[in-house]
């Protein structure tokens, strides 16, 4: 991570991570909470934009936010791929596909140090530079990500809140039902796969950016857990308690570091919270912090 200098900055990078979490929650809200699709390799599409930003921007020099664009086709571009034979089945099927998917993107970039240098990950990454101002300090930097979250945030608003919203949580509850109307299933299930995937890349090239260095082990399967308890304890199928989940699951574990206990036990403290978090959640307020609105 980039040195964070004292108290003010420490705030200002919980905030960033906040707002890069919010993107992956509310990205990943498309598929689990609008569609019902259980996807465990949104962290393989957050690494996408993550290496294809740390690789450009330090191989070519190329601009931060071009290389945010083309992360995003990448990832639209895998992702359709990785749709259109995974998204014909079903349930557990699928939550097996998506996983696999997962363990291969990590597999690949340990294993193609020519290109993403393996397990040494790439270092030394640069902050974005837009007009000759570079978002170097980490107050301007969460003005950058706070930014990208809230473009993110209105997108999947305004897809939960079209008619396109309404086929997808159509799918969700009676994936039959909704064929019997004639709605092309598969399609549907396909695009919202392909955006929220496209979302994550965002998360991943602000992460790269504000981390300054990436390796393959920052996108693991624990990476993809963690996101989907955002979405869970936040409210599926609400984009605002995506946002919130964040909060609660970024801020809130932090206060950890302000006790007096060694990071090798704090740490695992933290794993375990969510852990706790998430059991309490589906135990008594499955719903969610903001449940999803009747109607919407």
């Amino acid at each position: 991570m980039g040195e964070v200098a004292g108290p003010v900055d420490y705030i200002f990078y919980i905030l960033i991570l906040v707002s890069i979490y919010a993107i992956l929650a509310v990205s990943l809200n498309l598929l689990v909470g609008m569609t019902g699709l259980i996807s465990m390799a949104h962290a393989a599409f957050m690494a996408i934009g993550a290496y294809t930003t740390a690789l450009l921007v330090t191989g070519t020099g190329m601009n931060f936010f071009f290389t945010v664009g083309i992360g995003m086709l990448i990832a639209a571009g895998i992702s359709a791929l990785l749709a259109l034979p995974s998204l014909r089945v079903k349930g557990d099927h699928y939550i097996i596909a998506s996983f696999g998917f997962q363990v291969i993107i990590i597999s690949i970039l340990l294993n193609w140090p020519s290109l993403t240098r393996g397990p040494f990950g790439i270092m030394g990454i640069p902050r974005p530079r837009l007009f000759g101002f570079t978002f170097a300090s980490y107050q301007s930097f969460f003005l950058l990500s706070a930014g990208l979250a809230i473009v993110c945030s209105l997108v999947a608003w305004r897809v939960s809140t079209s008619a396109f919203g309404a086929v997808l949580r159509a799918i969700r509850e009676d994936e039959v039902a909704a064929q019997s109307l004639g709605k092309d299933v598969t399609r549907f299930k396909v695009l919202v796969f392909v955006l929220g995937c496209s979302l994550a890349a965002v998360a991943g090239s602000l992460y790269a950016s504000v981390a300054s260095f990436i390796d393959p082990f920052t996108f693991d399967i624990a990476e993809s857990i963690f996101v989907l308890a955002i979405v869970i304890i936040g409210g599926k199928g609400n984009v605002l308690g995506s946002v919130l989940g964040a909060v609660v699951l970024i801020a809130v574990p932090e206060l950890l570091k302000f006790l007096a206990v060694p990071s090798a036990i704090a740490d695992p403290l933290r794993r375990m919270l969510y852990g706790m978090l998430l059991v309490v959640f589906m135990r008594f307020m499955p719903s969610g912090l903001l449940p999803e609105r009747a109607g919407r």
